[in-house]
C-alpha cells in the first residue's frame, strides 16, 4: 500500500533560531511545521466592562410587607363589597370612613398626617426601587464576561486587620471598610511610629491590591501608642 512517508523520531524539529516555524509579519497562518500559537489567555487582571456595577437586592422584606399590607386591605374591602351585594348591610369601619372622606376637609390635621405618611411611604418604596442595596458587598474586578463576584466588607476588613497584625510592632488593629475608604486604626507598643506606618503603608496597599475589587478603597491610616492602664 502507498501511503504518506512515516515520519521517524530521529527528524530533527525546526530551529526556533533560524527562523523555520515562526510566523511571519503581518500574517495570521503559521509557517510550515510549526502547530502555531494557542489561543491567548485572557490575562486575570484584566477589567471588564460592568465590573464597577454594585449588586441588587431582591427586597424581600419590604415587597413582602407591602403585598402582606395590600392584601389585607383589598380582602377586606372585596369582604365588605360582596356581602352588600348579597343583601347584607354595610360594615360599620366602611360607613364611618366614607363619612370621614366627605365630611373632613382638605386642611385637617389628621388628613395632612395622612397625606405626609403616604407620601413618606411612597417615596420609601421609590428610593426601593431605583437604588441597588446590597452596600456590604464589593463588587470585585470583572475578569470573565460570564462570572460576577462580590467581597463582603467584613470579610476584607478581616484580611486587612490580619495583614497588619503581622507588621512588627503592632499589638492591636481595628478595621472599617467602607464603599470608597478604608479607616485602619493601629496600636504600636514598640518600634518607631514612623517605621510602624511606612511599613502598614506598604503591607495594607499591597493587601489592597490583592482584594481584586472593583474600586480599591482608599487607605486611612492611624498609628497611636497604646494608653495608659489605670
Amino acid at each position: 500500500m502507498s501511503g504518506a512517508p512515516e515520519r521517524h523520531a530521529t527528524d530533527r524539529a525546526p530551529d526556533a533560531g533560524t527562523g523555520t516555524g515562526t510566523v511571519s509579519p503581518g500574517s495570521g497562518n503559521p509557517a510550515p511545521g510549526h502547530p502555531g500559537p494557542g489561543p491567548e489567555p485572557a490575562p486575570a487582571d484584566r477589567d471588564l466592562p460592568g465590573g464597577h456595577r454594585r449588586f441588587w437586592s431582591t427586597r424581600r422584606v419590604p415587597a413582602a410587607l407591602v403585598a402582606l399590607v395590600l392584601l389585607v386591605v383589598a380582602g377586606a374591602f372585596l369582604y365588605d363589597v360582596a356581602a352588600v351585594r348579597a343583601g347584607r348591610p354595610a360594615s360599620a369601619w366602611r360607613r364611618e370612613l366614607a363619612r370621614q372622606l366627605a365630611e373632613r376637609p382638605l386642611d385637617d390635621l389628621w388628613v395632612r398626617i395622612g397625606a405626609g405618611v403616604a407620601a413618606a411611604l411612597g417615596l420609601w418604596l421609590l428610593l426601593l426601587a431605583l437604588t441597588p442595596g446590597l452596600r456590604a458587598l464589593l463588587p470585585m474586578r470583572r475578569t470573565h464576561p460570564d462570572v460576577r463576584a462580590a467581597l463582603h466588607r467584613d470579610a476584607a476588613a478581616m484580611v486587612l486587620r490580619d495583614r497588619a497584625m503581622e507588621v512588627a510592632g503592632v499589638q492591636a488593629v481595628r478595621v472599617r471598610v467602607r464603599r470608597r475608604r478604608a479607616d485602619v486604626r493601629a496600636v504600636s507598643h514598640f518600634r518607631d511610629l514612623d517605621d510602624v506606618r511606612h511599613d502598614l503603608d506598604l503591607v495594607l496597599a499591597e493587601a489592597v491590591r490583592g482584594l481584586g475589587l472593583a474600586r480599591p478603597p482608599v487607605l486611612s491610616l492611624r498609628v497611636r501608642r497604646p494608653g495608659r492602664k489605670g
